[in-house]
């Protein structure tokens, strides 16, 4: 009788990130020449040391657990995960899972041993995880790690390199891997499982088990490559690797090209590249079209109202990615499909199960209000009439039932929040109501720009604007632990990390207090804002929020210090190169929407563009006062490309914003005014 299957761990007992940052200057990891992220392991003193990195395409992800163990070994385990072969229940974990360890490692034999070590020199990333150890019999081994683009594959390709001074007698040999997965947990039976190694110079996976490099002489070197994938039962899955390889460097290299972040600091601009890349790659092909998922071992083939619709969605627009565009006007379409007539039961929290199912299980998170307000700014950037026309009854229908959601004193209920009650949030949070209040705003820019301002619309939305905006103020506005701020629910006197939110949404009249509070000793830590003062669990989507808060709100270099400090951490130091999703809940697991947050600090914070319609935007730069110029290059938003430059003149007083080249605006540094650009 076949055993049952079991979920596989995503990270071993030995890869545990700790929540560690580092030792203040002494980041592990620096940047090459060429954008790459590079631990050089020959001389770090400190190790132990383990870590992990996600990598997708569209039909896979790859969790790689890498490290130093304490005799210098190379640790290493890939975990896949196979989003369009479901799982019994088919539900938000239901995504086929395998951890291909040593089992299904290809074996490098010299002289007849086995190699049983590998000792690790350098690390380096760059959209792909490239080792390069030694072996005490004298050869190199330079592994290179990265999801295929196109196909249910990891590719592992592996060089091997003569380094002694004498000739080496080389073969590898692949185990014959094969795992079959029990029919009664498969959506579609039984799925095969495979190890496969392919030659450098083949063009499709080979079935040979051995390949026999005799008679290595000094400094030769051999390439092959092992591919893990997965398949339905009898089904061969065939894979170009060499072709795989290069469409995904050229894809890194496409997101690295396209929405330019210029400034002098070249920590920033590398961060920016990495978080394109992480945001972008996760989307996977689903029999509901794209799904942009947040992975982490867990969230695939589904989307969230917060992830997707609140987080990542509006900022494809701005970096031209048709797969995130695609599949955000998707996600967008999907989710109305469950706005019921009456209003009567909230918008569901998640579309599991390639789009099939639902998960609404920590009630009205305020679901309605992210989609409204993902889902209008994404319309007017995105700058197409047509699919603004489209998604207008879905972001109607969730203003409408936030609308219904008023309780006595004005400001908008909801069971949770999208922590979904891991802290408490009481009947109304403050999030939820300030996201409709900027919801509201946005939709009626967007009435107008579409034509459907006939007085009513675009006035309606603006009134029920200035409404909710008195109603946050005489609600949630409270002196909590010594700070004129916010107080995040009724009867809540713990500050929070969520204070930062109105300033978000250019709610400035609580600022000094607010600011004051957030970078406390009560809320600010060496890993950003943790989630409620006196607590140690942090997540990276409240520090981020914070921090283009702080940029609107006309503070740049306060901004600017606490980003500068946050970004080298998650660059360079102890957990690369991503903005993760929480600790201790997860690992620090890198979900790629949190990706998409650290990008709008730079698009609506620094450089404060705001959409107001499909060929307009207002803009309100916020230039540190260390800086003399920053750029965005290559914005693909509202229709068009172009590059948006900020300066200072000569004398530092004043900003000159160029916009194609043209002069839009020449004002004085540190207003919070401004202005428009037509495009």
């Amino acid at each position: 009788m076949r055993a049952k299957e079991q979920r596989p761990r995503v990270f071993p007992d030995w890869c545990d990130t700790g929540g560690k940052t580092g030792d203040g200057d002494a980041l592990r990891h620096v940047l090459d020449e060429d954008g790459s992220i590079v631990w050089d392991i020959s001389q770090d003193k400190r190790l132990p040391h383990y870590d992990h990195i996600e990598m997708s395409g569209f039909q896979v992800s790859v969790i790689v657990s890498y490290g130093v163990g304490d005799s210098g070994e190379l640790k290493l385990n890939r975990h896949a995960v196979f989003p369009g072969l479901r799982t019994i229940p088919n539900d938000t974990r239901g995504s086929l899972s395998h951890n291909f360890g040593l089992e299904a490692s290809a074996v490098i034999k010299v002289d007849g041993q086995p190699v049983e070590s590998e000792y690790p020199r350098l690390i380096r990333i760059r959209g792909f995880l490239e080792i390069t150890s030694i072996t005490k019999q004298g050869l190199e081994i330079v592994r290179k790690l990265m999801p295929a683009v196109d196909e249910a594959a990891v590719i592992e390709k592996v060089t091997v390199r003569n380094c002694a001074a004498k000739i080496l007698e080389v073969e590898v040999n692949v185990p014959a891997y094969l795992h079959v997965t029990d029919p009664a947990a498969g959506v579609a039976g039984s799925y095969e499982l495979r190890a496969n190694l392919a030659n450098s110079d083949s063009e499709y996976v080979s079935n040979n088990a051995c390949y026999n490099y005799r008679s290595m002489e000094p400094g030769e070197s051999h390439t092959y490559y092992c591919l893990f994938s997965a398949a339905p039962l009898n089904r061969v899955l065939v894979v170009n690797a060499h072709a795989e390889e290069r469409k995904r460097l050229d894809l890194v290299e496409q997101w690295f090209g396209a929405l330019r972040l210029e400034t002098p600091d070249r920590t920033l601009n590398a961060a920016f590249n990495y978080a394109k890349l992480r945001g972008s790659e996760s989307i996977f092909l689903t029999r509901n079209g794209l799904m942009h998922g947040p992975g982490g071992g867990d969230y695939y083939a589904a989307l969230w109202t917060n992830d997707q619709c609140e987080y990542i969605n509006p900022f494809f627009p701005f970096l031209g990615y048709e797969a995130g565009i695609e599949q955000s006007i998707n996600g967008y379409s999907l989710y109305m499909n469950h706005m019921g007539p009456l209003f009567s039961k909230p918008l569901v929290s998640s579309l599991i199960a390639e789009g099939t199912d639902y998960w609404n299980g920590a009630g009205d998170r305020g679901d309605a209000a992210m989609y409204a307000y993902g889902a209008a700014r994404f319309c007017m950037a995105n700058g197409d009439p047509q699919v603004a026309e489209k998604l207008w009854p879905g972001i109607v229908w969730s203003l409408e039932y936030c609308r219904r959601q008023k309780n006595e004193h004005g400001v908008i209920r909801s069971d949770s929040d999208e922590l979904e009650n891991r802290f408490p949030s009481g009947e109304a949070n403050l999030f939820t109501s300030c996201l409709v209040y900027d919801a509201l705003r946005s939709t009626a820019m967007l009435a107008k720009a579409m034509g459907k301002h006939t007085l009513t619309v675009e006035k309606y939305y603006l009134e029920e604007a200035a409404e909710l905006r008195g109603a946050i103020e005489r609600y949630f506005a409270a002196d909590v632990e010594g700070y004129a701020t916010y107080r995040y629910y009724e009867g809540n006197d713990i500050l929070r990390s969520w204070i930062c939110v109105p300033l978000v949404m250019g709610l400035f009249e609580r600022k000094e207090g607010t600011l004051q509070a957030l970078f406390s000793p009560r809320l600010w830590t060496e890993n950003g804002l943790c989630t409620q003062a006196g607590d140690t669990t942090f997540w990276d989507r409240a520090t981020l929020y914070a921090l283009r808060g702080v940029f609107a709100a006309g503070e740049p270099d306060l901004a600017l210090q606490h980003l500068t400090a946050i970004t080298r951490q998650r660059l360079l130091g102890e957990h690369v190169p991503y903005f993760v999703e929480a600790y201790p809940e997860g690992n620090q697991r890198q979900l790629s929407a949190e990706s998409g947050l650290f990008a709008r600090v730079f698009t609506e914070g620094l450089f404060g563009i705001r959409p107001t319609g499909f060929r307009s935007f207002t803009c309100n730069p916020q230039l540190p006062s260390s800086w003399q110029e920053a750029a965005l290059r290559d914005v693909r938003a509202f229709g068009t490309a172009f590059d948006l430059e900020v300066s200072r003149t000569g004398t530092g007083k004043r900003l000159r914003v160029y916009v194609q080249g043209e002069l839009v605006c020449d004002q004085q540094a540190g207003l919070r005014d401004e202005f428009r650009v037509e495009l």
